[in-house]
């Protein structure tokens, strides 16, 4: 099932915040600070090609004090505006029965998009 549910999703959107994702990635990897943000940008690109059956989970030692600096400046700078993105679509998703396990794999998607150092979709 969860095969399934990841082929529609691929199609039906999984493939734009694939490509939104990695887009911006590059983009930030143009200069050097950008870099640790821009191969985040690429890992949650990858992660969110096929969510289904995966889950949020914190790596070791993800409290370490400079993933909580990239962290902090994460959420300055893109987090904010990313989770919201997921949170329109998780409700854009929501208003048909059909679109409800999207819409969870959207609200699944905002940890990871405020807090992306020190965890990871598995």
């Amino acid at each position: 099932m969860t095969f399934l549910l990841n082929v529609l999703w691929f199609f039906f959107g999984g493939f734009i915040a694939f490509a939104g994702y990695v887009l911006g990635g590059l983009l930030l990897c143009l200069t050097v600070v950008g870099i640790p943000f821009g191969l985040m940008c690429v890992r949650l690109g990858f992660a969110s090609l096929a969510p289904f059956g995966k889950r949020v989970v914190e790596l070791p030692n993800a409290n370490s004090a400079l993933r909580v600096i990239f962290n902090l400046i994460w959420i300055l700078l893109f987090g904010w505006e990313i989770a919201l993105a997921h949170l329109g679509s998780a409700l854009a998703c929501a208003i048909t029965i059909i679109g409800i396990p999207f819409a969870v794999q959207h609200v699944k998607m905002v940890p990871l998009a405020l807090l992306p150092f020190g965890r990871d979709l598995r």
